[in-house]
Order: structure tokens, then C-alpha cells, then sequence
């Protein structure tokens, strides 16, 4: 959905409000220094309420406009500047959005990006096509190091690269560093070998898969398993995930049936991975069981897997925590687009 630059700065000052009258939507943007009129105001938010932007209430002099999912998923937000702010002065949202999951819509990318993922795609199963057994060994050891680090490296594992890949290919494990990091990557290992082994299984998602994803990333971890029955917060951020078992249930299935609707296995890959690490189903590992549940779609589809290697960490948090917040996937999708594309063209693992 295109968005222009004014319709952008409407939504700025609706993201930080309930709901606004025109008149003081068109007062905000005076003062922002927008030339603009009234009754270009009022046009561009019928317009905007036509395409599902916002939600009009009221009727005449009464009515008024607010956000809405679309609008919400779609608003182009700079992840960098957002989060430089401090947390309390923020004006994202504090708590769990319920139409979330509902709202979006069966796809999410552009044509452009669609046809660049694509592309990426026919290149990737180039490839991939008749590897020899022997290059096809090294290319599933490769991708298995690289996103075991990075995936432990976002969440704050201090192992180098080179640690990691003597963990892998030695069981060597590096000396100054706790038993648990040396876990977190030994885990990131037997997950993608049982997504990769299960591929077929996660065209269509399910609790029980998901589960047991997650119980394999947190093994030897002292994680609870299954779905948590307490509160958990996020560090950074105001935003306050579900607090109870039933109610995360429930975000679960929302989830579960939303990547079923998904039209491109793109889209359900990136909703999956975006949607567990803002449901926090689970007291520990969240993130990471979305990162490999996002890989387990797209192997399920015959795509590459992504690893990550490239991207920020910094840049993913912010991205992450703009999706918690804001609900817009816009950062995100960034990211998992030139991580699709960088995976394709540099990984041949079947």
C-alpha cells in the first residue's frame, strides 16, 4: 500500500492519539509546518478511511479518525529514530493489539518486492540444482554456523564466529564463556536439522510443531516448556505482551490461522517471525523460535533458509521493537527482504 508523505505525517500525529477531530489533525499539521487547507485535510482523511487507513466515528462536526491496522502495519516508521527515544516518552502502544493478527492483509509486499524475492527465489534453486553430496555437506555446515551465531549473537551470546563453528564441527567449546551460551548454539544446530528434516510438516503450522521447536532451542537452558503462565516483559520498551495462559492460547491460534491465509510463503515466513516474537508465547527463546519457525516455512516451500549474517544486530532489535510498539512491519520487511536476497544468492542448502 502506498502511502504518501502527507498521508505519513497524518498518521504520525494519529499514532501518538486516540482519535482526532479533522480540525485538530489539521492544527497538529500547521504547526509542523504543513502548507495545507481544512478541506484538503478533511479530503485526505475520507480518502485514507476509504482505503482502510483510518477509521472514521461520528457523524458531521462530531466525527472523528484513528488508526487503524492497515494503517498501523503500513506506516513507514525510521526504526533508528524511534527507539532513540526513551522509552516512557514514546508514543507507541503499552499493550497487546488483539486485531492485529485479523487485520493484516494476505499479503504484504509490493510487486517490486515481491518480483526482487522471487528473482531471488530462481536463483536460489539454480543453485541448488544437482549439488554433489560432498558440496552439499559443507554448504548445510555453513549456513548451520552462521545462523546459529548471529541468531545468538541477537540475543546477546558473546561466542565468535570461529567459537561457534569449533563448537559445531569439534563439540570444542571456547574457553571464558558460560555453559549456557555454548547451548544456545548447540540448540540453534538441532533445530535447523529438525526443521530441515521436517520441512513438509510446517506448510501448515501448528501449536504442537511450535512447541516442540521451541523446546529444542531451550534445552539444558532452564526454560519452562510449553506456553508460559506468567508475565514477561521486554526490556526497552513499554509494551506489555499477554498475561495469561489462555489468552496466549488464543493469540496463538490468531497467529496460527493468519500464516494460514498468507498468500506467499514469504508473507507467512515473515508474519510467523515477526508474530511469535510479539505474541512471547513462552517464558524464554521466543525470538529465536520465530526465527526458526520462519526458516521451517520457508524450507517448507522449497526457499532459503535465512541466516542472518549480515544484518545488525542493533538494526533488528529496533526493527523488532517498532512491530511491538507501532505494529508496523515497514523496518522488518527491510530487513527480511535483503536477508532473503543475501541467503539466496550465497547459501545452496536443500
Amino acid at each position: 500500500m502506498d502511502i504518501s508523505s502527507r498521508e505519513q505525517k497524518i498518521i504520525d500525529i494519529l499514532l501518538g492519539h486516540d482519535s482526532l477531530q479533522s480540525s485538530d489533525i489539521h492544527e497538529m499539521l500547521v504547526a509542523r509546518a504543513e502548507d495545507v487547507s481544512l478541506v484538503t485535510v478533511k479530503r485526505a482523511l475520507s480518502d485514507m478511511a476509504a482505503r482502510g487507513i483510518l477509521r472514521a466515528s461520528g457523524l458531521g462536526r462530531s466525527s472523528s479518525y484513528e488508526i487503524s491496522v492497515l494503517g498501523r502495519i503500513f506506516s513507514n516508521i525510521d526504526a533508528q529514530a524511534y527507539c532513540a527515544i526513551e522509552p516512557d516518552h514514546r508514543y507507541g502502544q503499552k499493550r497487546y493489539n488483539h486485531d492485529l493478527f485479523k487485520g493484516i492483509p494476505d499479503t504484504i509486499f509490493s510487486l517490486e518486492e515481491l518480483k526482487r524475492l522471487e528473482d531471488a527465489t530462481a536463483e536460489y534453486t539454480r543453485r541448488t540444482t544437482d549439488l554433489p553430496p560432498a558440496i552439499q555437506k559443507k554448504e548445510l555446515e555453513r549456513l548451520v554456523i552462521e545462523l546459529s551465531w548471529k541468531s545468538s549473537k541477537i540475543e546477546g551470546n558473546t561466542y565468535t564466529l570461529l567459537d561457534t563453528e569449533k563448537l559445531i564441527l569439534e563439540n570444542k567449546k571456547a574457553p571464558g564463556h558460560t555453559s549456557d551460551e555454548a547451548h544456545m548454539i548447540l540448540n540453534h544446530k538441532d533445530a535447523f536439522n529438525f526443521v530441515r528434516e521436517n520441512a513438509s510438516s510446517f506448510k501448515t503450522l501448528s501449536r504442537a510443531h511450535i512447541e516442540e521447536l521451541h523446546a529444542i532451542l531451550v534445552k539444558d537452558l532452564n526454560v519452562g516448556a510449553g506456553l508460559r503462565k506468567r508475565v514477561v516483559g521486554i526490556t526497552g520498551s513499554l509494551y506489555q505482551p499477554l498475561d495469561n495462559q489462555h489468552q496466549v492460547r488464543e493469540g496463538l491460534e490468531a497467529l496460527i490461522e493468519a500464516v494460514a491465509r498468507m498468500q506467499t510463503p514469504y508473507t507467512k515466513a515473515l508474519l510467523a517471525l515477526l508474530g511469535i516474537s510479539y505474541l512471547q508465547p513462552f517464558e524464554d527463546g521466543n525470538k529465536r523460535t520465530a526465527r526458526l519457525l520462519a526458516n521451517a516455512i520457508l524450507l517448507a516451500y522449497a526457499c532459503a533458509p535465512l541466516s542472518y549474517r549480515s544484518v545488525e544486530e542493533s538494526e533488528y532489535r529496533e526493527a523488532t521493537l517498532v512491530f511491538y510498539e507501532i505494529n508496523s512491519i515497514v523496518p522488518f520487511k527491510k530487513i527480511f527482504i535483503d536477508q532473503y536476497d543475501f541467503a539466496a544468492r550465497n547459501y545452496a542448502v536443500k
